[in-house]
C-alpha cells in the first residue's frame, strides 16, 4: 500500500471508490478501500469503452429494450463490485464492504412530468426491487422532495440506504430522521446501516460562481466548513441514538475543480473519520504522492469563520441551485447511456 494512502487510513478515514470499474476496484481494494459507489455517469463511461459489449450482445439477443439493457448492465457491474467487497463486508459484520446502486434518475426528469406521489411510489418499488437478495448493496436515493418522502418506507422494509445529493442541514436532518423512523418500524436495528452523502467541491463551485462578494477568508472553504458542520450534527445525533453499526457521513464530490488546488485538498481537510468516496484520479494522485495526512476533521473551526459562512451563504438558494444542477448531472448521463446502447445495438 502506498505510504500516502496508508497515512490517510491511519487517521480513521474509510476509503471508498467513486467507481465500479472492476480493474479500479481491485486496485483500490489493494490500497485499503472498503466500499464503492456507482452512478449513471460511471456506468455510461464504462459501457462506452466497449469492454462489456459481450454482455450487451447477450442482452440484445434476449429481446430486451435499451432501458432494460441499461439496468441489467448496471446491476451486473454493481454485483461484480459487491463480490469484490464481500470479504470486507463479512469481516466487518456488515459495517463495511458496501456498494451503492443508484435508482433511476429519470424519475426526477422534468420531461417525464411525474407527480411527487408517483415518484415516491416508484422510488419505493424500485428500491425494493434492486435491493432484494443483496446483502452488501446500498440503495442510493437523492435528497429531492420525492426521494426524502420515500426514505422512511424503504428503511421500514429493511433497505440499506445511501442518501445522496445532500448540500444543506435541512436535507441532512430530513433524510436522517426519515431513515431512523423507518429503521425503528423495521425493528432489525442490529443490522441497521445508513450513510448520508454530503457533496463538498460543488458547493465551492457554486460560491465561486454565484457569490462573488463572499469574504475572502471563505473562498474555497465553504464546502469544507459545511461538510464538517453536518458531520458534527451526525456525530451528535447517533451518540444519543446508539446502533450496533455505524451511521456515517460520506464525503462525496471530493475531486478538486480549481487547477490551483492540490488534488487532495478536500481529502486532507476532511481526513479523520467516516467515509470518503474519491474519484479514481484523486486516489491515484494520492498514491503517487508523498503527502502525509493528519486527522484534520477534528480540528476546531473558528466560530467567526462558521458564523461568516452562515451569514453570507443562503442555504435555500444554494440547495435549489445545486439540486437542479445535481439532478441534471445524473438525468443526462442516464439518457446518454440508453442512447449509447441503442447505437451499439
Amino acid at each position: 500500500m502506498p505510504k500516502s494512502i496508508d497515512s490517510l487510513l491511519a487517521t480513521g478515514t474509510r476509503l471508498y471508490l467513486d467507481s465500479i470499474d472492476p480493474k479500479l476496484v481491485e486496485e483500490n481494494i489493494g490500497w485499503g478501500a472498503v466500499g464503492a459507489t456507482s452512478n449513471p455517469i460511471i456506468v455510461s463511461n464504462l459501457i462506452a469503452t466497449g469492454r462489456f459489449d459481450d454482455e450487451l450482445k447477450l442482452l440484445v439477443k434476449q429481446g430486451l429494450t435499451d432501458d432494460e439493457i441499461a439496468w441489467n448492465l448496471t446491476d451486473g457491474l454493481v454485483q461484480s463490485a459487491q463480490r469484490q467487497f464481500d470479504a470486507v463486508w463479512q469481516e466487518s459484520q456488515g459495517d463495511k464492504g458496501w456498494v451503492s446502486f443508484e435508482l433511476d434518475p429519470l424519475l426526477e426528469d422534468i420531461e417525464n412530468n411525474l407527480s411527487i406521489p408517483a415518484r415516491v411510489s416508484r422510488y419505493v418499488s424500485l428500491g425494493l426491487k434492486w435491493s432484494k437478495g443483496h446483502r452488501n448493496r446500498m440503495i442510493k436515493v437523492p435528497a429531492t422532495e420525492a426521494g426524502l418522502l420515500a426514505l422512511e418506507e424503504l428503511a421500514a422494509h429493511g433497505v440499506t440506504l445511501n442518501v445522496t445529493l445532500i448540500f444543506t442541514e435541512r436535507q441532512y436532518v430530513a433524510a436522517r430522521d426519515a431513515v431512523w423512523r423507518g429503521a425503528q418500524r423495521c425493528g432489525k436495528l442490529d443490522s441497521f446501516k445508513s450513510v448520508y452523502s454530503i457533496f463538498v467541491s460543488r458547493i465551492d463551485q457554486y460560491c465561486s460562481k454565484e457569490l462573488p462578494a463572499l469574504p475572502s477568508q471563505l473562498h474555497g472553504q465553504v464546502g469544507i466548513l459545511n461538510a464538517k458542520r453536518l458531520w458534527q450534527l451526525n456525530q451528535d445525533f447517533w451518540k444519543t441514538h446508539p446502533t450496533k453499526l455505524k451511521q456515517e457521513i460520506i464525503f462525496a464530490s471530493t475531486g478538486t475543480k480549481d487547477p490551483k488546488d492540490v488534488p487532495w485538498k478536500y481529502v486532507a481537510a476532511l481526513a479523520g473519520s467516516d467515509i470518503q468516496t474519491n474519484p479514481p484520479e484523486t486516489n491515484q494522485a494520492i498514491a503517487k504522492s508523498d503527502v502525509e495526512f493528519q486527522a484534520m476533521l477534528y480540528e476546531p473551526t473558528s466560530s467567526g469563520l462558521m458564523e461568516s459562512m452562515l451569514e453570507n451563504v443562503d442555504p435555500h438558494r444554494l440547495e435549489a441551485t445545486l439540486m437542479k444542477e445535481g439532478v441534471s448531472k445524473f438525468v443526462e448521463p442516464q439518457k446518454k447511456l440508453i442512447q449509447l446502447i441503442g447505437t451499439k445495438r
